[in-house]
């Protein structure tokens, strides 16, 4: 109980520093809602889905993907603020204090992930005002549109923790920002969130079906009413919301691990 106190301390720090600096949110805004756009008014009337190129058929294709990139694009903030905070001698300061080591990420990335959940609430209510509409909303689909948001945000969270790692091991907040952006390009495009992936070549249609980013788009596709996909082999793909859940669990314990590892010696 100790671990958790000290670690929702940090996360109040990190909410009010947010809070502060409005600017951070309003461009974390800014960038998801330029993506709904752009994909759909310039590229949503080229895109086949299954058998259709129908505009709104993308629309309920995309947003799910869409969705996915913004809660993962949150790494590489998160990355940012823990390489600002060890340059400016803050995690210094955080040691003298008796507290649990584990605390200043746990503090860090769940500050984040309530700062996503603000985004991707305002995103689907941008999605809306486009066109999206998810399945009839009564009582048991409005619960499966909720849980499709639940996967999204717990792969947000996963990722906030590999950030975390690149946050501690680079020198400056610059080299963070970059470091947590350049693979989440390929994970993010090399994946059925903006196209099917049933028409790509087959070793990229392999990859894209078992990428643990793929699983989620298309696990919040099937809560959302929409599957979207023509039908796959892959068990990801026929599997989505369980292999959602297990791909998120295995980051979350994989990296929490090694940042919190890291985080011992780069302070000891």
């Amino acid at each position: 109980m100790s671990a958790v106190n000290d670690s929702l301390v940090m996360a109040r720090r990190n909410l009010i520093r947010m809070t502060r600096i409005p600017e951070m949110i309003l461009f974390g805004l800014i960038q998801p809602i330029m993506f709904v756009v752009l994909f759909t008014y310039v590229f949503g009337g080229s895109m086949q889905i299954g058998n259709s190129t129908d505009l709104d058929v993308y629309k309920n294709f995309l947003m799910a993907g869409i969705f996915a990139q913004t809660v993962t694009f949150a790494t590489a903030s998160s990355g940012a603020g823990i390489a600002d905070d060890m340059h400016k001698g803050l995690i210094d300061r955080f040691r003298s204090l008796p507290m649990a080591r584990g605390a200043v990420l746990t503090g860090r990335t769940v500050a984040d992930l309530v700062q996503t959940a603000l985004t991707l609430l305002v995103l689907a209510l941008v999605a809306l005002l486009v066109g999206w509409r998810p399945g009839s909303v009564d009582s048991t689909n409005f619960a499966k549109i909720l849980g499709g948001f639940g996967l999204l945000l717990l792969l947000g969270y996963a990722f906030t923790w590999i950030g975390a790692l690149i946050g501690l091991s680079v020198r400056t907040p610059e080299a963070a920002t970059s470091g947590g952006l350049i693979w989440l390009f390929p994970v993010t495009f090399i994946s059925n969130a903006f196209v099917d992936s049933s028409k790509m070549t087959p070793w990229l249609r392999h990859i894209a079906e078992w990428n643990p980013f793929s699983a989620t788009v298309q696990a919040a596709r099937k809560l959302f009413g929409d599957p979207g996909l023509s039908p796959s082999d892959a068990w990801p793909m026929q599997h989505p919301v369980w292999a959602s859940v297990i791909y998120s669990v295995l980051i979350i314990a994989l990296f929490r691990t090694l940042a919190v590892r890291k985080y011992r010696r780069t302070a000891s």
